[in-house]
C-alpha cells in the first residue's frame, strides 16, 4: 500500500491524552483548513477510540496513531494491531516515545509491519547516538526530542538541532527529521524549522494555550514562514 505524501516542512499536533471527543475534533476541522490553505502537510494524533472519528473529519489531515506494534492477525489481547489502526483511518503512527519506550527489537518490527501496510513511521529518538541506531531502522520520519526537554517549554539548543539533522542524513538522506522538543510558542517552530527541521510538532503549546485553535494556527503559519524564507 501507498504512503501518503508527506510536504516539507511537517507539523505535528500530538494532543496525547489531554484532548479528546469533540474537544479533540475541533481542533481537527481546524488542521484540515489549514492544510487546505497552507503548503504544510499536518499530521493529529488521537486515541485509538477516536482514530475514526478524527478520521470523519480529515481528507487531508494525516491521522497518527500514538503507537503500533509489530503485531499479525491473531492473538494478541490487549496489544495494537497495525491493520485494525489502518481500517480505523490512521495513516501514520508514533513510535519509540518517551512515555511508550520500545526496544529496538520492537521498532524493528513495528517499522517493518507498518511498511507492509503502507502506515508513515514517526520514530522517537532521545540522544544523537540513539538517532543514528533507529536511522539504521529506516522510519519514515525521526522525532530527536532531549526526554528530559519533553513539557518543559526548554527547546533544543541549536547544536543538538544541527548535529541530530546532520547524524541521520548521513546515513539516510530520504529520512525526515523533525524537532520538537519544549515547543510553546509560533516563534520556536520558526526557529527550528529556520535551523533546518524538516517539521515540528508540539503539545502542551497548543492544549494549555489561552486559545488553543488560535496557537495551532499560527504556529503552522510559522512553519511555513521559515520553511519560504530560509530556502
Amino acid at each position: 500500500m501507498e504512503k501518503v505524501v508527506i510536504k516539507k516542512p511537517f507539523f505535528i499536533f500530538n494532543p496525547k491524552s489531554y484532548m479528546y471527543g469533540e474537544d479533540l475534533l475541533e481542533l481537527v476541522e481546524i488542521a484540515e483548513k489549514l492544510s487546505e490553505e497552507r503548503d504544510v502537510s499536518i499530521f493529529v494524533t488521537a486515541p485509538y477510540a477516536d482514530l475514526a472519528a478524527v478520521k470523519s473529519k480529515a481528507e487531508n489531515v494525516i491521522v497518527t496513531a500514538q503507537h503500533m506494534e509489530g503485531l499479525k492477525p491473531g492473538k494478541g489481547m490487549g496489544h495494537v494491531l497495525p491493520e485494525s489502526l489502518y481500517q480505523a483511518g490512521a495513516r501514520a503512527t508514533f513510535l519509540n516515545h518517551a512515555e511508550n519506550p520500545m526496544t529496538l527489537s520492537e521498532l524493528n518490527k513495528a517499522i517493518e509491519r507498518a511498511d507492509q501496510l503502507g502506515i508513515v513511521t514517526i520514530a522517537c529518538a532521545d540522544t544523537i547516538k540513539e538517532a543514528r541506531a533507529i536511522a539504521m531502522l529506516e522510519p519514515d520520519i525521526i522525532l530527536c526530542e532531549p526526554t528530559e526537554l519533553i513539557g518543559t517549554g526548554q527547546v533544543s539548543d541549536a547544536d543538538y538541532i544541527k548535529e541530530t539533522n546532520e547524524a541521520i542524513k548521513e546515513i539516510n538522506p530520504d529520512i525526515l527529521v523533525m524537532q520538537a522538543a519544549g515547543i510553546t510558542t509560533a516563534d520556536d517552530v520558526y526557529r527550528t524549522i529556520s535551523l533546518g527541521a524538516d517539521g515540528t510538532g508540539c503539545t502542551s503549546g497548543i492544549v494549555l494555550a489561552k486559545d488553543p485553535k488560535q496557537m495551532l494556527v499560527d504556529m503552522v503559519e510559522a512553519a511555513e514562514k521559515a520553511a519560504i524564507e530560509n530556502k
